[in-house]
């Protein structure tokens, strides 16, 4: 029996993969790592899909200079800026995705973190969305102390959306105003005030596969169940518009690896995913099981009723995991 499916039985049967094997599996036949990480996948999670959607419910103007974001005031990127939508406007988005058929909703917002103010402000939009939908309610609102989690869990948010973008090692080279242990200290932070958790990172940053790994590595430790996955989408004006583009067969790689990881998780096909020729299809059938649908924060997305006809076709279940 070979070293793939040798791994993928013991991951089966209840082995956490080593970065040592993540990085032998980075060099296997792809062919044969996709098909094992989706019986893999198909063990643990069965035929369910995550998807959910997102709203940039506060544009531009951020202070941190992140190299590959569109919304940083570092660089000029020509995008539309504007305060905290209103909490008629996030129910309005809300209601319609909750008829779609989506199950999760996120309220991303620019900047490090929001104030105080701004806290009080979106915790009254957070508890409207409880109020009149269904729809379980995420946050990306920078990066907040263990109190304002507290406001936010209390006001309906279920799950708290906070990347950690790359490795520990490699994120120096894309950020340098805040720190990886800023981002760690959030999620802990937000575990601690009893929010579910989602942290991934962004691929094609100039990282390598063992940065990748080692993310996926620190992702495992901190108890993360929901993993997106962004393909970095090189936008004008930002210092890595134009570093070369991953290919789908390096993303595939990554998911694949993914799984073998985090054999339990949903792993979250996220931005980017409209630049791929099939959609992501290829991806959810080597791993993936979750997705970002509609429009990103400042580029266009899938349409919830492509990815929903899809979905289907690939037998998947729509659920929460």
């Amino acid at each position: 029996m070979d070293f793939i499916q040798q791994l993928k039985n013991s991951i089966i049967n209840g082995k956490q993969a080593t970065s040592k094997e993540a990085m032998i599996l980075c060099s296997v036949r792809l062919d044969e790592l996709c098909a094992a990480a989706n019986e893999i996948r198909e063990h643990f999670c069965g035929k369910a899909f995550d998807i959910c959607t997102i709203i940039n419910g506060k544009s531009g103007r951020c202070t941190e200079n992140c190299r590959y974001c569109a919304q940083s005031a570092h660089y000029c990127t020509e995008i539309e800026e504007y305060p905290l939508l209103s909490g008629e406007c996030l129910l309005k988005e809300a209601s319609y995705n909750e008829m779609k058929g989506i199950l999760r909703f996120s309220v991303v917002t620019s900047g490090s973190r929001l104030s105080d103010s701004e806290i009080d402000t979106i915790c009254k939009s957070y508890c409207l969305l409880r109020e009149r939908t269904k729809i379980q309610i995420c946050a990306s609102n920078g990066l907040l102390s263990f109190e304002q989690f507290q406001k936010l869990k209390a006001a309906g948010v279920t799950r708290y959306h906070n990347n950690l973008e790359t490795s520990r090692r490699y994120f120096p080279c894309v950020c340098t105003t805040h720190t990886y242990d800023d981002k760690v200290r959030t999620i802990k932070n937000a575990m601690a005030a009893g929010l579910e958790v989602c942290s991934g990172g962004i691929m094609g940053l100039g990282e390598t596969m063992e940065d990748r790994v080692d993310m996926a590595m620190d992702i495992r430790s901190l108890g993360v169940k929901s993993v997106p996955v962004n393909i970095l989408n090189p936008i004008k004006g930002t210092p890595l518009e134009k570093i070369p583009k991953l290919t789908y067969d390096e993303l595939l790689r990554i998911i694949a690896v993914y799984r073998f990881i985090l054999p339990d998780a949903a792993i979250r096909m996220a931005g980017g995913r409209s630049m791929l020729i099939d959609k992501g299809r290829a991806a959810f059938q080597s791993g993936a099981n979750a997705a970002i649908s509609g429009d990103m924060l400042t580029t266009s997305g899938i349409s919830i009723n492509d990815d929903l006809t899809m979905l289907k076709e690939l037998g998947f279940e729509v659920k929460k995991i």
